[in-house]
């Protein structure tokens, strides 16, 4: 396929293309509108793909990153490949290659703001391979979007099908309390860059030691908590916890343990998902849709595509049936 004359040579993966877009800011409801605006009026998104793919791909993989994240991975992408599918991935709004200089990373005072930057992916994917089915498959704070962009999206301009990797689906024993939205809400609407956590990812280093990571875009000294950010992410999980409707199949995956809270020689660095509660994941999966299926991995970390060879070709593999079971 001849590549149109907006896409260019991606600047951090050899044999990638990227493309980068202005992003929409969707109008925000009362309580929030101060809360996005602190965000900024230009952002831009950036979506890249293989410069090479299947001749006649199956579908599309379309994949969206979580906190203080960034596509790297390009073996999840030869994986996709290997199973029939195309592949593109999503660097949202102040995220990645999409941080400009003086934004915030990572920062969403709703997060319809990154859901209204994957409809632009997804749209993008549509055009590119017209008649093909698109699966969105996206990690952690990205799964929660995912999630309720699914939802949304339920009756038109939706995904074929959606994977969840380690979805961030609710802080119930994790951080913060759920005391603390009471105090947070406010907090948001008045002071929406307040920070209000900060403190290195332990999980972020041990990864930059293992793979070949830009530590400027996926930091090892984290990324600072911001009130909007929180408040917003808060919202959609309780929108969560009252159930969702998604009408397509959703495969949930995640770690067999946890390990949260430990220091840096914590023993399920490499064996455990250090970031979030797996049982809080385990309860809220049966509630987003009408055809959910989980899957269960010994030994993966919080990404599990960035697992150990074991666990991670145990993820691949899984995905790639789910790929496979899904019509053209």
């Amino acid at each position: 396929m001849t590549l149109p004359g907006d896409w260019e040579p991606d600047r951090l993966l050899p044999g990638y293309v990227a493309r980068t877009l202005p992003a929409d800011r969707p109008p925000p409801v009362a309580a929030t509108a101060r809360a996005v605006a602190a965000g900024g009026d230009a952002p831009v998104l950036t979506l890249v793909r293989p410069a090479d793919g299947p001749v006649a791909p199956r579908g599309v993989v379309v994949r969206l990153h979580g906190y203080n994240d960034y596509f790297f991975a390009t073996h999840l992408a030869d994986a996709v490949a290997d199973a029939g599918w195309a592949f593109l991935a999503l660097d949202a709004r102040r995220a990645g290659r999409s941080l400009r200089p003086g934004e915030v990373p990572h920062y969403q005072g709703d997060l319809r703001e990154q859901g209204s930057d994957l409809t632009r992916a997804v749209a993008q994917a549509r055009r590119t391979w017209p008649g093909l089915p698109v699966v969105v498959h996206a990690h952690s704070t990205g799964g929660l979007v995912a999630a309720l962009w699914a939802h949304a999206h339920r009756r038109r301009g939706g995904a074929d099908a959606v994977v969840l990797d380690s979805p961030f689906l609710s802080v119930e024993r994790s951080w913060p309390r759920w005391l603390q939205d009471r105090a947070l809400r406010p907090l948001a609407r008045r002071a929406p860059l307040r920070v209000v956590a900060q403190a290195p990812s332990r999980y972020a280093a041990r990864l930059a030691e293992r793979w070949d990571v830009d530590t400027t875009l996926k930091r090892p000294q984290g990324v600072p908590v911001r009130a909007g950010w929180l408040a917003a992410l808060r919202a959609g999980q309780r929108r969560v916890a009252r159930g969702l409707a998604i009408d397509v199949p959703v495969l949930v995956a995640r770690s067999s343990r946890s390990d949260v809270g430990h220091g840096a020689d914590g023993p399920g660095l490499d064996r455990a998902d250090t970031v979030l509660d797996v049982a809080a994941i385990a309860a809220l999966t049966p509630w987003l849709g009408s055809d959910v299926r989980e899957l269960v991995v010994e030994d993966a970390v919080h990404d599990l595509a960035l697992s150990l060879e074991t666990p991670r070709t145990t993820y691949l593999t899984a995905l790639a049936d789910f790929l496979h079971t899904l019509p053209r």
